[in-house]
């Protein structure tokens, strides 16, 4: 059996083959389980060893196997009912084909993965339980983009894995979804919802309405947490089992899920320097300077009885930080208990001073009238509660968990996050603002993607200018890229030759004919032909700035969000999508999965931290 060490995941077999049969209508080999194989290889060696053929054999489900000799084996399958006298054909139907061996059975067999990991990237998914339109799971489709980039660490960076510079990055999904849905809302949602149209309110419910329990304190809170705890979880197991691990780790966001991860890192602390020295950050409470474990923290509360209740509800000493007073009710503790525990943690918090830094207020003020420093301020409600601050940008006031790591980059795929700032009434961002705890921001979309919005707008709101261009994973532009802008700068030359032929003719034809005018009109005529002229140069330049942003990088200050990098990058659509960019609209929200594109980009930004590079740079 296999088991997901990460994730939570059914367990699957792992089946050792060797007999296998093949139906007319089969279009692969499917193995025999392995203890009827053993019983078909036993009675193949007797066969062969005693030269005594046509041995009929029957399967676990009544199902007829006939071994006529070593190249013509069959398979027999029952035929529903029975005649009166209740006995069953056996050799009725088409038989299937029975084979021994894998010789000349393509079988896609994984030859597995370098052992070496010099990067971890956490992948969070967007709404609804469903990834892509094959409604496979955050699981599945990380598994894909796993593969994918396993195939081109061999195609782009073939010399530093020669040179055993690298080996692989690992991506692991963050499921959010589950742990929201089962909170007990669907439950809710469902007395409240109309009999009517089943199948789409179900959709409605367990999809589009993630986005409106974002939007509520409640949940928002549920998801932050969720997300926030699932990554340090994931990454402390993953350091307990590659312990010789010294990479770095990135964070990855579809959809909603970058706009999760978005609020998350910009209620970072300044530096992991101040997080280590706290006693009690949001979500973490075993740091260095807490040793003590929840049993042995519930006694010196003198609570002791109570945590069979909490190992029961598998709560540890960070789950019960983030426990509000209801949650503990809900666990039968009384009331008494509570306050304490309660009071514990607020106790430690306000000891080590910690303020959430968040955004100013967004009604009439821009990001960029906040200190330069850091592009944050601190704010408590009018009682001097620190527990609820003002977010300031829209955000639900919530309490924003802390990360145990610094994230090198993080990457937003078909991203709403400039929608969502924009709505919350955010009009400009700092150009010195930056992740308090993050250097890279990479805002990837595909140009038909419905849920994708611009970021760079915003921090350069008066220029407008083209999204960098993301190569094409075999190099240069698709062809009927170059062609359509071939075709709209020959179109534009000759509009622009055309008019100027057009002007000269009609200066020529309304001259006047008078030879006292003649040095004059030739005067005229020049300015014209240079007006002509610098007008044919404006429009060029006009129609073909788009090619020219994305064939050089233009002296664009896009802030600091990125490193001073380009943080837009927008994917090459396909040849077919370019058709009718409506039908491929849906599908262009989920093709980050499968796009090579898209994978060659994270992977050459990653190691590009570590000063490797690809193996022939892309146009």
């Amino acid at each position: 059996m296999r088991y997901a060490v990460y994730w939570d995941e059914l367990a699957s077999e792992v089946r050792r083959c060797t007999w296998f049969y093949k139906g007319d209508k089969d279009n692969k080999y499917v193995p025999y389980s392995e203890s009827f194989s053993q019983v078909l290889e036993e009675t193949y060696k007797l066969a062969v060893t005693l030269d005594e053929w046509k041995k009929k054999l029957e399967s676990p489900n009544r199902e007829i196997i006939i071994l006529h000799n070593p190249k013509l084996m069959v398979h027999y399958q029952p035929v529903a009912g029975s005649d009166e006298w209740g006995s069953t054909p056996t050799e009725q139907g088409r038989p299937r084909t029975v084979k021994r061996g894998v010789e000349n059975i393509s079988v896609d067999i994984h030859c597995g993965e370098p052992l070496q990991i010099d990067h971890l990237v956490f992948v969070v998914h967007g709404i609804g339980p469903a990834c892509d339109l094959r409604f496979r799971s955050i699981v599945q489709c990380v598994n894909d983009f796993r593969s994918v980039s396993l195939n081109l660490l061999q195609t782009h960076f073939k010399k530093a894995q020669e040179n055993q510079q690298i080996g692989r990055v690992e991506f692991l999904p963050v499921n959010w979804h589950s742990p929201l849905h089962s909170t007990g809302v669907d439950v809710d949602l469902q007395r409240i919802t109309l009999p009517s149209i089943n199948r789409l309110r179900h959709f409605t419910n367990d999809t589009i309405l993630d986005v409106f329990f974002y939007n509520s304190p409640t949940y928002c809170q549920t998801i932050v947490d969720t997300v926030a705890s699932e990554m340090n979880r994931i990454y402390t197991l993953f350091l307990q089992r590659n312990p010789d691990f010294k990479g770095g780790v990135s964070i990855a966001g579809h959809s909603l899920g970058s706009l999760i991860l978005f609020d998350i890192l910009t209620n970072q602390k300044e530096s992991l320097g101040d997080m280590d020295g706290e006693k009690d950050a949001p979500n973490i409470v075993v740091d260095e300077g807490d040793t003590l474990t929840l049993e042995e923290g519930l006694k010196k509360l003198q609570l002791s009885e109570f945590f069979n209740i909490f190992e029961k509800e598998k709560v540890d000493k960070e789950a019960l930080a983030l426990c509000t007073d209801k949650d503990l009710q809900e666990m039968g503790i009384p009331l008494g208990p509570r306050k304490k525990i309660l009071n514990y943690f607020r106790t430690r918090k306000n000891s080590t001073g910690i303020n959430r830094p968040t955004l100013q207020p967004a009604s009439g003020v821009t990001i960029s009238n906040i200190p330069k420093e850091s592009g944050f301020c601190s704010k408590t409600d009018a009682t001097g509660n620190g527990d609820y601050l003002d977010v300031g940008i829209g955000q639900v006031s919530v309490k924003y968990p802390r990360l145990i790591y610094k994230p090198e980059i993080f990457f937003a795929f078909g991203s709403p996050i400039g929608m969502f700032l924009t709505v919350r009434g955010l009009k400009r961002i700092d150009p010195n603002y930056k992740f308090p705890t993050c250097k890279g921001f990479f805002n990837i979309y595909h140009p038909f993607d419905p849920v994708a919005y611009r970021i760079e707008p915003m921090v350069v709101p008066g220029v407008e200018f083209e999204p960098m261009l993301i190569p094409h994973h075999k190099g240069r532009k698709r062809m009927h890229l170059e062609l359509r802008e071939g075709l709209t700068r020959m179109s534009m030359d000759l509009k622009n030759n055309l008019l100027g032929s057009l002007r000269m003719a009609w200066k020529s034809f309304t001259r006047a004919p008078y030879p006292a005018l003649q040095a004059s009109e030739t005067t005229e005529e020049t300015e014209a032909e240079s007006e002509s002229s610098s007008e044919k140069l404006s429009d060029v330049n006009t129609e073909e700035t788009p090619v020219a942003v994305k064939e050089e990088v233009p002296p664009i200050n896009v802030g600091m969000l990125n490193g001073g990098q380009r943080i837009d990058y927008v994917l090459q659509e396909k040849p077919i999508e370019s058709f009718n960019e409506y039908l491929f609209a849906l599908q262009s929200h989920l093709c980050y999965w499968e796009s090579e594109d898209t994978v060659l980009l994270v992977l050459k930004e990653i190691y590009q931290t570590q000063g490797i590079f690809l193996d022939q740079p892309l146009q």
